[in-house]
């Protein structure tokens, strides 16, 4: 293919090649060709274009293939236009001449249609340029056309609409002969020609002023013919065309153009509006013609030219546009509906006929308010719609009162106004349902009267009109959920009073049943009472059905209606009224079958309508049952409904015989009664009929092939049976369009209706299948044929094989007996009862039964397979394919598979060929490939057959079974992958483009091949290669199909090689195509469009994004007319798609790639994002909302860069989202959310202002979120205050998610304050409507969130400030406090659960943040030391804080409590469910329990802990005295606090009080922590925990826990659990803080015992005291029982995990193994830390005996943190984890057991072990451990020897290595490990006990001495050699004051000379650097100390030197020199050193 990439065709290339590669060959070049000459310069192209011209026609004359001849027409037009023009005449005339010549050969004819088409582009591309040729070409081309087949008048017309468009007006002369033309072509029989004549007449108007102007009605008449016995693309193109012409007959009224042209004539709204209107009520037939065959009544409107004008109404109205439908939405509006006024009987007079022409109605009212209108004009709108509805009120009104004198006549009038009615109720409840809550000021607006106008209408006399106002109420209270109760209750009220009046009976049960049908879209609900009154209610009308007999039908239904519409409430609401529901459906059927017998004894006509009425309404209400509460079908509730069915099913036996008794008026009757229990019993499972199967089969064959049915609907019954790939094959009727609702009407046959309401009212509160729209349910002859091919599935599975092998052959018989058209009726009910049953054995995976069943069902299905329905075939191929599937027997499967081969091979009618060939497909599709011989010769067939040309329908049925095999095969197929490639190739190549279908199926084997090929595509072998071009190439041309649905397969194609080899698909051509069909009419191409775009931008959205943007900017013409990509890029083209569309699937596509785009892209394109989303979230925000706010952001202007963007634009915004739905500006907001998300993850600048910033200032391109801080406030502010519900929901949300992630951040140019400080003012006003008594709680719930937020944040310092927020807060508790009455009763009772608990937790929030701030500030003031006036304000607000949520706190902590025990109750098991208190708990009813649980679980965390703050700050003692007892008991319930009476509430003492709060607090928190789930959230897991913390910081709970041992073995083994399942480590800290109290109760509890028992006994009897502490005497520690025990788990659980060395079996060996000390991470550390405080505090909680057993795994876990944390630090610092260890040594050494008698050898022998283990650590081991720091292990030896009692250390072992290690120590260089030990020493020669520290003095002070003398040869030259000297000297000091008298002279006479030989004369002095100053100071300083404390021995040292004495005195002189001058150096030298001697001693010494 290389070889065909250049400027001229390679042609010796060419002619090497075979006939398909050739066409390939040629195809391919000439796509390169256009990309080449579009990009070469015009030099070039002008030389070579003479050979160009000859080769490019020379391609001309050899036959080129459809998209060949296009590309070559392209190409010519490209070439002519950037080369020279002059040979292009010759170029014509050629073109000209093949269309003359007289060959009429098939072989020759693609030659002319390639010179037509050459012709179209040459003129397209140079229009005028050619001068006049052109009038000699189209008389040429019109010529042609008289004697063209369908392709050549196809090509002919596409061709002239080229040449109009090039030409422009200088057409002009020809228009008349083009118009000619096109008329009669625009009826023409092939389907693709009307199309094609529809394009060019829409390009003619354009220029031909007479076709909407003389003309317009002729136009309009030819339309409406070409919509006779149109198909779908036919409607589309001419309903375009006709919208066009009319809507360019009213806006050409331009006064300039009319006196230009006189003879034009102005044609006004009404006559274009009735044209149309001729069209929709009296078709193509014109007027003249009307008379004779109206008057006759014959002549019915043909459902397509219905169908069609529909649509073009629809184009009319949106090519004027939504501001002109604004203005003359009234006239048009009345217009609509006076379509099925019964000024037209025509339309309205056979039900079915009324049914779809109000249908049509619906759809043009919905498309054009619903598609082109904004919010605010949807809203003029519905007042429009409501005045029409008072209006046609008034007839009815006027009629009903004056009923009694001519009924008759007033019926009519009354039938008149009915389908008008419908049509305006279904639209104002659709557009109510679109706007949401927006509509809220449309129904508080009085003036309009929306729901009266509605509710005044529910009892007309039509039930179509009762019905459509139902459901009209159901939309409403599905946008607008406070409307759902006042709504209800209204209904129930009009209900009970106009019990009298048939029509209000039914209209307002029908309106309860639409509301109920409601409640399960509002997540709010309903009061749970309002389920009993609707139950009563319904049983009334039940009782007094028999009252009245003018009122008997219509009581049964509604009572019925009502209770079937209550189920779906679901299990809460429906368990309470069961046994009622049970009782009543039992009494409905009789006994026993005698009882029946009797029933039909009794009775007329009337009683039996009424009894099957109320018998089909019981059954309805039980199927209702089933299928909404399936949790209540316990076997109990099974055992209840199955009495009556018997007697059920034997009245569906007995129903023809009372028919026949009764007459006809109880046919519909017994059909609905019918229908019903099929549909009950196909729910229920089959055992619980099994007695009856035999019965029910009977039935259901009667049914089936019974005589009264006349129509054959296949297109409801069978798409169900076929295979959803299947259905592609025939009408694109059953794929999914925009117009599905009006196209579905033209699937059933002229005589059935489509569905409607009215057919089955009690579809009326079932969920809607396709999202919004009105149920639709068929008529019930077709419904129960549906329902009973379902039923027989299951029933024939469950039969027996004798009754099932005879059921199917009376069947098949009764197929036989029977003849023309009722005999297709019978075979398609067969099939499809057969399919059908088939289908469930395959999918229950039963099997057929015995052999003998085989050959009839094959009969069967065989028969149909060859059916002239081709969706009989398609069902039957199915069948097929199921039998071969539940028979499973190979021979049997090779039969089938042979059969189809015979016949394909033999027959040759498309039936039989089409029929097979599905067939061979589907069994691959079933059962794999099924042999490989087998899959061979199935290739072979379908390849021979999908090259038959004679038959498209053959071609595309065996290309379909063809991609199913590729499919099936898998890997399998690889052998015939190359040939299959070039057969789809040379048919894409081929194939007319009239044939869509071909392609289509073409498409989808492609895709398949492309899928089993998979990434093998990425390879570069030369055959991979080969395909993979042959791929690309197949998808170009299908791109180029004028036909969407083969475009749509390309894309997917493309998408598909996309994921497999991403590299070969060109990503900018893919993406132009994609953004050109963004907007297609077609609802599958966009499908297409955005699957693969989703797709695309997950791997490469920027580069995604860029293409499209490139691509708008460089087409000249606007790429797609309604996304507008060039100025919002392709982000904000689908947001505006988002906007308009209305596919559910496709929005979610939409989302999702809006989604992936922002989540790589939003961080890198800040501003544009923001911009976007602001200008959707403002281009509809009530602009006075956000006027009183903006008063304070005039001081903006200097903030960010980004104000004055914002502002210039206000202007030019408006074209950019007009008017945007609400459910687009909720996802703009979410965008926003996401967006800051985003951020978070990426740069620090985006919330750091200052940096943002500073990198502002480098490089401008830079941008910040922090930057647009004002944009973000705005954006949550104006979505916060809209009038939306969800919009404020997510408002809030952005708002909360500003707040957290902006709360820090400092203000630089006001230190001390934070950047959002100054939006408080918006913060505020976004709050405050959140709060007003309307708002639905969960707006009010988010809201208090938000507060509690802010609060929280500690933005606001000042406390004026803070209470506007606070007061919201204060608003809304002072609501709560009444408890779960005194909310709103709008809503169900869980949704006042709701507001209560979270303005409970917000209040917990604030509470608990108050606390914790005043706690800080308390702490840090001892060491503050910044400005006096910020620690005033500081405390100041923390007191503040809390000072305002103490004014409540009384109130809060009573509801807190309450609130806690509620969710106690609520968290115990079901088996406890009968000791729950029965009204519920203080804010929860017991019947909404369940719901409450889900808010319970929201909250409960927060106010647990601020709770037990609360009960901490009291300390559990409550001032007020009687606030223990009585004030509990008030909102909360009497239960396990109080149990009992009243009376006995109030006797609880105050201690008991006490211990059931705390008891209440530990029980929540151990049951939450003990089984944590995977979804129980961070926060609530740290919330526990510090509430745990929080109660025992005080004595009175650790008292409780110290004295109940099993309490806390308890709690500690839960937090084990904790620590184990829970990796986070501030999680872990809190719960070690938790085991430390708990160890430290324990020590207090055990330590009281012992106190007192020492009180108790006296010292006398001191042997005899009893062991307190665990281990008790023994010593043993039980697990399990022991608080040590858990306690040590625990403990070393944290210590392994973050030291796995620890753990002796990990390690090998118990002893020390070699490894490098390591540094834990910081979180580490703190664990570690945490764990050594909790194991030095254990050996108090035992006895002596006790404690001996635990000292080892203590010591053994202390020294090893040391041992593998001590890390040399720089500066001879301690890592903390030693520091923590050497705490933990200190600790346990001066544990006083160590001391007591019965333990103290123990421990001597354990501590003497320890430290010899210290030492050993010293050792190197193979010479490895040198990194240890000795610092860490001296400190560890000088802990031992100070802190042990003496006989631990002082054995000579022992002794001898310590002090061994302090003289290697003492040798090492390191300055700082010097100074250390020198400290050490220090405290050790200080040591009171002589036999400890005598031999370290004798050892170690020669060496200390030494070293200090040397210093004096060697003078310190830095400060740490200084402090050595220092250090050494206090060391010798220390010693002159602890040796004894007699030595205490020689030490001095040491000391004094080193220390004189410091001094400095006065010379050296003034030039001595800093630190022998220093030095001199300290010497001195000293000496002046000693000197006096020993005088006598200072004399005698300094007579017996006189060099001495000189040099102090010389020092002394000139130390007062200097003094005289003033440097006071000495005082400042002494502190450093003192200063850490003094810090490790705290530390650890």
């Amino acid at each position: 293919m290389e070889l065909a990439h250049s400027l001229l065709l390679n042609e010796e290339a060419c002619s090497r090649l075979g006939e398909v590669q050739k066409a390939e060959f040629i195809f391919d070049w000439l796509r390169y060709l256009e990309k080449l000459l579009l990009a070469t310069s015009r030099s070039d192209v002008k030389e070579k274009q003479k050979t160009l011209v000859e080769q490019l026609l020379s391609l001309l004359n050899s036959s080129p293939g459809p998209p060949t001849r296009k590309l070559l027409a392209k190409n010519l037009g490209i070439l002519y236009s950037i080369g020279d023009t002059f040979s292009v005449y010759e170029t014509i005339d050629k073109c000209n001449d093949l269309i003359r010549s007289k060959d009429d050969s098939p072989s020759y004819l693609p030659t002319k249609l390639a010179a037509v088409v050459c012709l179209g582009s040459l003129y397209k591309k140079l229009g005028r340029i050619l001068g006049n040729t052109f009038t000699d070409t189209v008389g040429n081309i019109l010529k042609a056309m008289k004697s063209a087949e369908s392709q050549g008048r196809y090509e002919i017309m596409l061709s002239l609409q080229n040449i109009l468009k090039g030409l422009g007006a200088a057409a002009t002369p020809c228009h008349r002969d083009v118009y000619k033309a096109a008329r009669s072509c625009l009826t023409d029989r092939s389907m693709a020609v009307r199309c094609a004549a529809a394009k060019c007449l829409l390009e003619l108007q354009n220029e031909a002023s007479f076709m909407w102007s003389t003309d317009l009605d002729s136009v309009a008449t030819l339309c409406f013919k070409s919509f006779e016995g149109s198909n779908y693309d036919v409607r589309i193109s001419v309903s375009k065309l006709l919208g066009t012409v009319l809507a360019k007959a009213i806006i050409s009224k331009h006064p300039g153009a009319a006196a230009s042209r006189q003879s034009i004539r102005r044609v006004s709204l009404e006559e274009v509006l009735e044209l149309l209107g001729t069209g929709f009520l009296r078709g193509s037939s014109g007027f003249l013609r009307a008379s004779g065959d109206m008057l006759k009544g014959t002549s019915s409107v043909s459902r397509d030219v219905r169908v069609g004008v529909t649509q073009a109404y629809v184009v009319f109205i949106s090519t004027l546009g939504g501001a002109w439908l604004e203005k003359n939405f009234a006239a048009f509006l009345s217009h609509v509906l006076s379509l099925v006024s019964q000024s037209h009987p025509k339309v309205t007079q056979a039900q079915t006929d009324a049914v779809c022409s109000r249908r049509c109605v619906s759809f043009i009212l919905r498309a054009t308010i619903g598609g082109l209108l904004g919010e605010k004009a949807q809203i003029a709108a519905a007042k429009d719609i409501c005045q029409g509805i008072w209006k046609l009120k008034k007839v009815v009104d006027a009629v009903m009162s004056d009923g009694n004198l001519e009924t008759r006549l007033g019926s009519t009038d009354v039938a008149a106004g009915q389908h008008m009615l419908v049509c305006a109720l279904q639209e104002l409840g659709n557009l109510i349902h679109s706007l949401g809550t927006t509509a809220a000021p449309l129904l508080q607006d009085s003036s309009a009267g929306i729901l009266d106008s509605v509710i005044s209408v529910i009892p007309h006399p039509s039930i179509s009109v009762r019905l459509a106002a139902a459901w009209c109420l159901h939309c409403i209270a599905v946008a607008l959920p406070s409307y759902l109760t006042p709504l209800l209750d209204r209904c129930l009220e009009r209900l009970t009073i106009l019990k009298s009046s048939p029509e209000a009976v039914t209209g307002f049960s029908f309106a309860v049943a639409a509301l109920l049908g409601a409640v399960k879209h509002c997540p709010l609900g309903i009061p749970h009472g309002k389920g009993k009154i609707i139950m009563t209610l319904a049983e009334d009308l039940l009782c007094s059905a028999t009252q009245n007999s003018r009122l008997s039908a219509q009581r049964t239904q509604a009572g019925w209606l009502l209770i079937a519409a209550l189920m779906t409430l679901g299990p809460a609401v429906v368990g309470h009224h069961l046994a009622r529901v049970l009782l009543l459906w039992k009494c409905v059927f009789p006994v026993s079958p005698k009882d029946l017998e009797t029933e039909k004894s009794r009775g007329d006509s009337f009683t039996w309508q009424v009894t099957l009425e109320g018998r089909a309404g019981a059954l309805c209400a039980i199927k209702s049952f089933v299928s909404h509460c399936g949790d209540l079908l316990t076997e109990e509730v099974i055992q209840h409904l199955l009495p009556p069915l018997p007697c059920a099913v034997d009245l569906l036996t007995q129903l023809s015989s009372i028919i026949k008794t009764y007459g006809s008026p109880l046919k519909t009757p017994s059909v609905v009664y019918r229908q019903r229990l099929y549909e009950l019993l196909i729910l229920l499972p089959p055992e619980t009929y099994k007695g009856n199967l035999c019965a029910i089969l009977k039935e259901l064959a009667a049914d089936l092939t019974g005589p009264d049915i006349q129509v054959a609907a296949s297109t409801f019954l069978l798409p169900p049976l076929c295979h959803q790939d299947d259905l592609l094959l025939l009408s694109p009727l059953l794929q999914e369009t925009d117009h599905r609702f009006i196209e579905e009407q033209l699937l059933l046959s002229n005589g059935i209706a489509c569905g409607s309401l009215e057919y089955d009212p009690y579809s009326i509160y079932e969920k809607d299948v396709e999202g919004d729209s009105v149920p639709k349910p068929l008529p019930p002859t077709l419904s129960v044929i549906s329902s009973a091919v379902k039923l027989f599935g299951v029933v024939c599975a469950h039969v027996g094989e004798a009754q099932r092998l005879l059921i199917v052959e009376q069947l098949l018989d009764s197929i036989k007996h029977t003849k023309g058209a009722r005999q297709q009726v019978v075979q398609l009910h067969v099939v499809s009862s057969v399919s059908s049953f088939l289908k469930y054995v395959a999918g229950s995976k039963g099997n057929l039964g015995p052999e003998e069943m085989r050959r009839p069902t094959l009969a069967l299905v065989m028969g149909a397979l060859e059916s002239p329905n081709p969706l009989l075939r398609c069902a039957a191929a199915e069948a097929w394919a199921r039998l071969a599937q539940v028979v499973n027997e190979g021979p049997f499967t090779a039969s089938l598979a042979q059969v189809s081969f015979d016949k394909l091979k033999s027959a040759r009618d498309v039936v039989t060929r089409t029929g097979h060939s599905l067939a061979l497909g589907s069994l691959h599709r079933y059962l794999g490939g099924i042999s490989f011989q087998h899959l061979n010769s199935c290739v072979g067939i379908l390849y021979t057959l999908s090259q038959d040309s004679t038959s498209p329908d053959v071609q595309t049925w065996a290309l379909h079974a063809l991609s199913l095999i590729i499919d099936s095969a898998g890997p399998v197929y690889h052998i015939h992958v190359e040939p299959t490639l070039s057969l789809i190739i040379m048919l894409l190549l081929n194939v007319p483009p009239t044939h869509a279908e071909v392609h289509q199926s073409l498409g989808r084997c492609l895709n398949a091949l492309i899928t089993t090929l998979g990434p093998e595509l990425q390879g570069n072998s030369t055959s991979i290669s080969a395909l993979r071009t042959s791929c690309l190439l197949g998808c170009a041309v299908m791109q180029d199909n004028p036909d969407c649905l083969v475009q749509a397969q390309a894309i997917s194609c493309l998408q598909q090689l996309h994921m497999f080899a991403p590299r070969h698909v060109n990503l900018s051509s893919l993406v132009s195509c994609l953004c050109v069909n963004l907007c297609s009419p077609y609802l599958l191409l966009r499908r297409a469009v955005l699957a693969c775009l989703r797709q695309l931008v997950q791997r490469e959205a920027a580069e995604v994004s860029e293409h499209a943007v490139m691509l708008a900017k460089d087409s000249r013409e606007e790429v797609t007319p309604d996304a507008n990509i060039r100025e919002v890029g392709l982000e904000g083209a689908l947001l505006t798609l988002l906007d308009k569309e209305t596919d559910q699937k496709l929005c979610r596509d939409i989302k999702e790639t809006l989604n992936y785009m922002l989540t790589s892209m939003a961080v890198d394109k800040l501003f544009f994002w923001l911009k976007l989303c602001k200008d959707v979230l403002a281009a509809s925000a009530d602009f006075t909302t956000v006027t009183c706010v903006d008063t304070m952001q005039e001081e903006e202007g200097d903030k960010g860069d980004d104000v004055p963007v914002l502002t210039t634009r206000s202007d030019d915004k408006s074209h950019l989202f007009t008017n945007p739905r609400w459910t687009t500006r909720v996802f703009a907001a979410e965008c926003v959310c996401r967006i800051i998300n985003q951020c978070e993850n990426a740069h620090s600048a985006h919330f750091d202002i200052a940096l943002a910033q500073e990198m502002k200032k480098k490089d401008s391109r830079n941008d910040f979120l922090v930057l647009h801080l004002a944009d973000l406030i705005r954006m949550a502010f104006m979505a916060a205050t809209d009038h939306s519900d969800q919009l404020r929901l997510s408002g809030l949300e952005t708002l909360l998610i500003v707040i957290r992630g902006f709360a820090t951040i400092p203000e630089p140019e006001f230190p001390g304050h934070v950047i959002l400080e100054q939006y408080q003012a918006n913060v505020g006003a976004a709050l405050r409507p959140a709060f007003t008594s309307e708002t639905p709680p969960d707006v009010t719930a988010k809201a208090c969130q938000v507060c509690s937020a802010w609060i929280a944040s500690g933005v606001v310092s000042d406390l004026n400030d803070l209470r506007r927020v606070h007061h919201l807060l204060v608003s809304s508790l002072t609501k709560i406090q009444a408890g779960k009455e005194a909310l709103s009763h709008l809503y169900n009772e869980s949704a006042s659960t709701m507001e209560i608990l979270a303005v409970l937790k917000a209040w917990a929030e604030v509470y608990i943040i108050a606390v914790e701030r005043h706690k800080h500030h308390k702490e840090p003031l001892k060491t503050t030391t910044c400005s006096e006036e910020s620690v005033r304000n500081g405390s100041y607000s923390s007191h503040g804080l809390l000072d305002l949520v103490h004014t409540d706190l009384g109130t809060l902590s009573r509801l807190w409590l309450a609130a806690l025990q509620d969710f106690a109750l609520l968290t115990l098991p079901s088996e406890f469910a009968s000791q729950l208190p029965i009204e519920g708990g203080a804010f929860y009813t017991a019947e909404t329990s369940e719901n409450a649980k889900l808010h319970y679980n929201n909250s409960w965390a927060l106010i647990l802990h601020a709770t037990a703050l609360w009960l901490t700050s009291t300390g559990f003692v409550v001032a007020d005295p009687d606030e223990g007892a009585a004030n509990l008991s008030r909102p909360v319930t009497p239960t396990s606090m109080c149990q009992g009476s009243s009376s006995g509430a109030a006797v609880k003492s105050p201690e008991d009080v006490y211990s059931d709060r705390f008891h209440l607090i530990l029980g929540i928190s151990v049951e939450f922590l003990c089984s944590l789930r995977s979804d129980a959230t961070m926060e609530s897991i740290t919330a526990c925990l510090h509430a745990l913390q929080a109660l025992l910081d005080v004595p009175w709970p650790r008292s409780k826990i110290g004295s109940d041992q099993e309490l806390g073995i308890e709690l500690l083994t839960v937090l084990h659990r904790v620590i184990l399942t829970r990796e986070s480590p501030c999680i872990q800290l809190a719960s070690l803080e938790v085991v430390r109290q708990i160890i430290c109760a324990a020590q207090e509890h055990v330590k009281e015992k012992r106190r007192s028992a020492e009180v108790d006994d006296g010292a006398a009897e001191k042997e005899t005291l009893p062991e307190f502490g665990e281990g008790k005497d023994t010593g043993g520690l039980v697990p399990g029982k022991s608080l040590v025990f858990a306690a040590l788990e625990l403990c070393v659980c944290i210590l392994v995990r973050q030291l796995p060395e620890l753990n002796p079996k990990l390690t090998g060996s118990p002893g020390v193994k070699a490894t490098k000390p390591q540094l834990l991470s910081e979180d580490g550390s703190r664990l570690v830390s945490a764990a050594l405080v909790i194991l030095s505090e254990l050996p108090a909680v035992c006895s002596p005996e006790g404690s001996i057993s635990v000292l080892p795994t203590i010591l053994y876990l202390t020294i090893g943190v040391l041992r593998e944390t001590a890390v040399k630090l720089p500066g001879g610092q301690l890592s903390s984890t030693v520091a923590a260890s050497l705490q933990a040594l200190k600790g346990i050494l001066a544990s006083p057991m160590a001391r007591a008698e019965k333990s103290r050898t123990a421990w001597t022998g354990l501590l003497r072990s320890a430290l010899t283990t210290v030492l050993d650590c010293w050792d190197p081991v193979d010479g490895t451990h040198q990194e240890l720091d000795e610092v860490s292990l001296l400190t560890a030896i000088t802990v031992f020897i100070l802190s042990t009692s003496p006989e631990v250390t002082i054995i000579p072992c022992l002794q001898k290595r310590c002090i061994e290690k302090f003289k290697v120590t003492l040798e090492i260089k390191d300055p700082m490990v010097q100074i250390k030990t020198y400290q050490l020493l220090l405290s050790i020669f200080q040591y009171p006990n002589p036999a400890v520290s005598y031999p370290y003095i004798y050892s170690l002070v020669s060496s200390i001495v030494e070293k200090l003398q040397e210093i004096d040869k060697k003078k310190p030259e830095d400060t740490t050699e200084l402090q050595i000297f220092q250090e050494g000297i206090r060391v010798l000091e220390a010693l002159v004051t602890v040796a004894e008298e007699q030595h205490r002279s020689q030490l001095v006479a040491c000391l004094l000379p080193i220390l004189i030989s410091f001094l400095l004369d006065e010379s050296a002095l003034g030039s001595a650097t800093s630190i022998m100053r220093n030095l001199h100071d300290f010497a001195l300083q000293n000496l002046m100390q000693i000197g006096p404390r020993y005088s006598s021995v200072f004399r005698s040292v300094v007579a017996s030197s006189p060099a001495l004495k000189a040099r102090l005195e010389a020092a002394v002189k000139g130390n007062q020199e200097s003094v005289k001058v003033g440097i006071p150096t000495a005082k400042h030298t002494k502190h450093p050193g003192k200063n850490s001697s003094i810090q490790l001693k705290t530390n650890f010494l």
